[in-house]
């Protein structure tokens, strides 16, 4: 008997995969979409996106007629006829919205005949209401006119275009049973973006009417479209061009200064003095205070009579008290800005270098000590490139915080004479009731912060490439 050996191959074992990190990460997925990408989103949306941007035209005064054109908003438009259809329940009519109230009645036509059906609010005087403030009773009113006839008609619809089914005599009694609320729609003609005469029906609720009632406007759309015309708005906004250049010249003169105060603060902590934890605990105490508090605290001593004055008159320096925050100082309140804003974030920028400065080994700085080098050619040589991590983070971070300075730009200048991006984001969405071009703004914010972010990883990737 001959041995065989079993070639067949062995099985598989199939991989487990491990959904640990998985699942440790949905929380910070859900957090990001719901409060970062879809705020992001709908703020992007509304910079470009215009709801009310062109009216339908209807064949029929009716929203399931067929459409039979379009008109951009403010269009301007002739007014040719005007019918009432029922609102349907729950439907919110807008502020021009053109409304009549209609009433089903009960009552006996001039040979004594049972008559039910609706009339116009305008034709009945009520004259008896129930607990609710319902009307439940009342009469027929007079026709005035010499050739208008006596009788008032009684509708099967609640619609003047419907059949008669009675007529009631003045001063008739009549039993209200239910009432419902019409709105006017318009038969309409005008011009739609292509010069084209479009006719059709809309409600009154989108249509301006001028004081003649032949002509009106279209006031607002019920169908949205995509446009730039928000962003044109905001680019020719007369705040956008100070704006922007107020916020990139804060950029300019306060990130430096915090890096350059950051640094030193940070060399501080790290070179282990005495009474290392107090300068720790001094430096820490802006993060602990919000911006608008920082904002009043700064006006407190550049006021009129505030501590800078007061420490100027008390020292001989001046006679009388300065003016520093005023339309004609806009350098004296450009300058508080910056003074806010180094006291408030510089802490920020140091804690971040801390953490990179306690990551460098000891070795490394007592190498280069033992090699000649003093203590600003470590700096210059060693710690600055090894703290190349670090910095990126802070700058990234300090010039999105910079693009959004606002809080302290509002405290000591109100937000007039000296305006930053974020302070017309807020006046679009506040002032002007207009969060389309507040959206472009926001939008404009964050372009600015992501391409210097970019700019910044650009370079220092191409450093290292140099230096590699």
């Amino acid at each position: 008997m001959n041995d065989t050996n079993d070639l067949s191959p062995l099985p598989t074992r199939r991989r487990r995969i491990n959904w640990a990190p998985y699942v440790l990460i949905l929380p910070s997925l859900l957090y990001l979409a719901l409060f970062f990408a879809w705020p992001m989103a709908r703020g992007l949306v509304l910079a470009v996106w215009d709801d009310e941007a062109l009216l339908t035209l209807r064949a029929e005064a009716s929203r399931d007629s067929a459409a039979v054109g379009v008109l951009s908003q403010n269009s301007h438009l002739q007014i040719l006829e005007q019918q009432a259809n029922p609102v349907p329940p729950g439907e919110a009519l807008g502020e021009n919205a053109l409304t009549e109230t209609w009433f089903r009645v009960q009552a006996q036509d001039a040979a004594g005949q049972p008559v039910e059906g609706w009339v116009s609010e305008r034709r009945i005087r009520v004259r008896e209401t129930d607990d609710a403030g319902n009307p439940v009773r009342g009469t027929v009113r007079i026709k005035l006119g010499k050739n208008v006839a006596p009788q008032t008609a009684i509708y099967a619809e609640p619609s003047d275009r419907s059949r008669v089914v009675g007529k009631l005599e003045p001063r008739a009694p009549v039993e209200i049973t239910e009432s419902a609320v019409l709105e006017v729609w318009y038969q309409v003609k005008g011009q739609d973006a292509e010069g084209r005469t479009v006719a059709g029906w809309a409600p009154s609720r989108f249509i301006q009417v001028f004081g003649n009632g032949e002509r009106g406007r279209v006031d607002r759309g019920d169908t949205g479209e995509l446009t730039a015309k928000f962003i044109r708005k905001m680019v020719n906004d007369r705040f956008f061009r100070p704006a922007l250049t107020n916020t990139l010249l804060l950029m300019v003169i306060i990130i430096p200064t915090q890096f350059v105060l950051a640094v030193i603060m940070a060399l501080v902590i790290q070179a282990r003095l005495r009474g290392n934890s107090f300068f720790l605990y001094v430096f820490a105490i802006p993060l602990g205070v919000s911006d608008l508090a920082v904002g009043i605290l700064w006006f407190s001593i550049f006021t009129q009579h505030g501590l800078l004055n007061s420490v100027l008159q008390g020292l001989g320096l001046i006679d009388a008290p300065i003016t520093y925050l005023s339309a004609q100082t806009k350098h004296w309140i450009i300058a508080a800005i910056w003074l806010a804003e180094v006291w408030r974030a510089t802490s920020l920028v140091m804690v971040i270098v801390v953490s990179g400065l306690q990551a460098i080994s000891e070795e490394v700085l007592e190498a280069a000590e033992l090699f000649g080098a003093n203590l600003w050619q470590r700096v210059r040589y060693v710690i600055l490139p090894l703290l190349r991590p670090s910095l990126q983070v802070a700058l990234i971070l300090r010039t999105i915080l910079a693009l959004q300075v606002f809080a302290v730009v509002i405290a000591l200048s109100g937000g007039d004479v000296v305006t930053v991006l974020a302070n017309e984001t807020y006046r679009q969405y506040t002032q002007f009731r207009n969060p389309n071009v507040a959206a472009a703004y926001a939008g404009f914010i964050l372009l600015l912060s992501m391409i210097s972010a970019i700019l910044y990883l650009r370079t220092i990737r191409s450093h290292q490439e140099v230096a590699g």
